[in-house]
């Protein structure tokens, strides 16, 4: 029967992407590959079982059937420690793994011999690009949290000349210019705000001011290798504070968007400093997940606190099902097309530099060293 990519609905709460699209599933099938798909896997991102059909997928009501017949069960959130045990030995599963967080799914897919690759682990190179999800659903998150702060404001975002009177424009700040942040500051640009922006990395200057924003500048350089920030010196935060807290404190709205992967995320906006803006200011935290930029977050919530509103929503990127899933799966068919041979069999060799790096479990054993340990620590 050749090789059968399978996709399963979303389990997690509140997840409503899929990571296969019917655009995605009719060049999987030209390909030769057999897609199917579980009845109702796209309908929270608006793509219909008929849509499916017509592409040429198999839309199936039974999950573990499906599973059981996968050879690539492509997903966006980690599987379900029952889906792994649908699976059969040697199955391959790409997803998001969030693997220092999982440790107990990633043990029981090592001990069924399942083959997984994380989305996440994928190495930020010129060729790996066109299968970057991180960076292709952090676009998402920064276009969801701009609409955020403008959504909960109580200000109008853009400068109004009226009878009543001129209402000058919402300030802005967007601390962390990777891709999220980029995003933000656009997207804040377009609704008529000022804009500030703020990283560690004095290259990034170069793409704020691009956008039309102003990049507050500080005399240090905090670049690391793979395009992330390394960690600050004791005098660099010092420095870095001191502007920062000025800068919190004249914004009408504040997005932060520090996040390193794997672990908890830099704490860029204190109690005392959030205190210092005005009731009514808002501050939208993209790294809430992983333990949150502000001080004052609640991951998955939204507070006030002494009337600043302080919004700690996770998974931004599932608000905007139909579009980030649509990303998703062309990032997901461009691993594919890596993974898969121009024969049209499964590649057994993972030592292409892409696979190699975003081996999480293979044969019985995790690959991933960093996760290995964190799997061995916790048995």
């Amino acid at each position: 029967m050749g090789i059968i990519v399978a996709i399963a609905k979303e389990t997690a709460a509140g997840e409503r992407r899929v990571a296969l699209v019917p655009e995605v599933a009719a060049a999987l099938v030209k390909k030769g590959l057999t897609v199917l798909i579980e009845s109702g896997a796209g309908a929270a991102a608006y793509y219909p079982d008929a849509l499916y059909a017509a592409a040429g997928a198999e839309v199936m009501p039974s999950r573990q059937a499906l599973l059981q017949k996968a050879s690539v069960a492509l997903k966006v959130q980690p599987p379900t420690a029952e889906e792994i045990g649908w699976m059969r030995p040697g199955t391959i599963t790409v997803s998001f793994m969030n693997p220092s967080r999982n440790s107990e799914t990633v043990r029981l897919m090592r001990d069924a011999q399942i083959t997984a690759f994380a989305m996440e682990l994928i190495p930020r190179i010129t060729r790996a690009q066109s299968m970057d999800a991180l960076s292709s659903q952090a676009t998402a998150a920064g276009y969801k949290a701009a609409l955020l702060a403008a959504e909960h404001s109580p200000k109008f975002f853009p400068m109004l000349t009226t009878a009543a009177g001129t209402i000058r424009p919402a300030k802005i700040l967007v601390l962390g210019a990777g891709v999220a942040g980029l995003m933000a500051i656009a997207t804040a640009r377009r609704l008529g705000a000022l804009v500030e922006a703020y990283d560690v990395r004095r290259a990034a200057g170069e793409h704020v001011r691009a956008l039309g924003a102003k990049f507050l500048e500080l005399a240090l350089d905090a670049e690391a290798s793979g395009g992330y920030a390394r960690e600050l010196t004791p005098e660099e935060k010092i420095k870095e504070r001191a502007m920062v807290s000025e800068a919190v404190a004249k914004a009408d709205a504040v997005i932060t968007t520090a996040n390193i992967p794997g672990r908890k995320a830099p704490r860029l906006i204190d109690r005392d400093m959030a205190s210092r803006m005005q009731p009514g200011s808002v501050i939208v935290d993209l790294a809430a997940e992983s333990g949150g930029n502000c001080e004052l977050t609640q991951p998955g919530k939204a507070a006030v606190v002494n009337g600043v509103i302080v919004l700690g929503q996770e998974n931004l990127p599932s608000q905007i099902p139909f579009h980030s899933s649509r990303l998703y799966a062309k990032n997901q068919q461009a691993f594919l097309d890596l993974l898969i041979g121009k024969d049209g069999s499964l590649s057994g060799d993972f030592s292409d530099e892409i696979l190699a790096a975003s081996l999480l479990v293979h044969q019985g054993r995790v690959a991933h060293e960093p996760t290995r340990e964190l799997v061995e620590a916790a048995a």
